[in-house]
C-alpha cells in the first residue's frame, strides 16, 4: 500500500467537502484488523485510549490493515512525544489525538508528530520506512502526517477558533460523551446546550474550512447518511466490537 498516497486521497475529499469514512478497532488482533482492512474504508483507527493494544502489536496490526488498502491511523491514549512518535515509527499514516483544548497544546503534539525540519519528532530507521530502506521518500512524508484533534471539553469549544488556525490540522472529531460530560450533562445529547455546542463547533469548522467529524457508533446507515448531510466529513463508522456484539447475539426464535 501507497500511504503517502492514502493521506493525499483523504486530504482530496475533505478539501472537496466530501466525507471521508472509516471506522475503529478496539480489539487487539490482526485477523481483526485483515477482516476491518478489507471491509472498503478510507481508514481505521487503533484505539490505544480505550482499547487494550500494547505498541509492539502496532506493526502486525497495521500490516493487516494494509493488506486492504486501508490507511492505519492510531487514537492516541495521550499527545506525548512518546506516544507520537512509537504510532507513527510502526507505520500509522496520522494520529487521533484525545482531549485538545488549546491551540499551544496542539502545536506541541503537531510537532512530535513531525521530523524537522517541520517539527521535533526524532528522527531514525523503523517500520514506518522500512527500517531505512525507505528513508529518503519517508523523510517527506514525516514532515506532515494525518492530524486530527479530538475536542472533548467545553475549554476546548471556547478555545476552538484558535485550535482550527493552527497550520497543519487536517480536521477535528467531536467526542460527545466526555463533551458532554464537561457540561455536566453525561450523554445527555438531546438538551439544548449541548445540540447548540455541537452547533457552534461545525459553524466554526465551516468558517476555517477544516473538516468537523465524528463517531457514529451504532452501525445505522440512515444515522451515517444523516450526520453527512449535517455537515460532518471526519467520520468513525462504528467499532470492530459492536459490528460483534451485534451480530452475534442469540436470535429469537419460536419453540416448536
Amino acid at each position: 500500500m501507497n500511504r503517502p498516497e492514502k493521506i493525499f486521497g483523504i486530504r482530496k475529499l475533505l478539501a472537496a467537502n466530501l466525507p471521508s469514512v472509516g471506522s475503529w478497532m478496539q480489539i487487539p488482533h490482526a485477523s481483526i484488523a485483515e477482516i476491518m482492512g478489507q471491509a472498503g474504508y478510507d481508514w481505521v483507527a487503533v484505539d490505544m485510549e480505550h482499547g487494550a493494544f500494547a505498541v509492539n502489536q502496532l506493526p502486525d496490526l497495521f500490516r493487516a490493515l494494509e493488506l486492504g488498502g486501508t490507511l492505519s491511523l492510531a487514537r492516541l491514549a495521550e499527545g506525548s512525544f512518546k506516544d507520537c512518535k512509537q504510532a507513527l515509527d510502526a507505520g500509522a499514516g496520522g494520529v487521533i489525538v484525545p482531549m485538545i483544548e488549546s491551540a499551544s497544546q496542539l502545536i506541541q503534539v503537531r510537532d512530535a508528530c513531525r521530523w524537522p525540519p517541520a517539527g521535533k519528532r526524532g528522527v531514525g530507521f523503523s517500520r514506518a520506512n522500512l527500517f531505512g530502506k525507505h528513508f529518503d521518500a519517508y523523510c517527506i512524508e514525516a514532515q506532515a502526517p494525518l492530524l486530527v484533534a479530538m475536542i472533548e471539553h467545553i475549554c476546548a469549544v471556547e478555545n476552538l477558533d484558535e485550535i482550527l488556525c493552527v497550520e497543519g490540522l487536517d480536521a477535528i472529531m467531536i467526542g460527545p460523551y466526555d463533551l458532554s460530560a464537561s457540561m455536566g450533562q453525561t450523554a445527555k445529547f438531546e438538551s439544548s446546550e449541548f445540540i447548540s455546542a455541537m452547533d457552534h463547533i461545525l459553524k466554526l469548522c465551516r468558517k476555517h474550512h477544516i473538516s468537523c467529524g465524528l463517531h457514529v457508533v451504532m452501525p445505522d446507515v440512515a444515522i451515517l447518511q444523516q450526520r453527512i448531510k449535517e455537515g460532518y466529513l471526519f467520520i468513525a463508522y462504528s467499532i470492530d466490537s459492536v459490528f460483534l456484539h451485534q451480530s452475534v447475539e442469540k436470535p429469537q426464535y419460536p419453540l416448536p
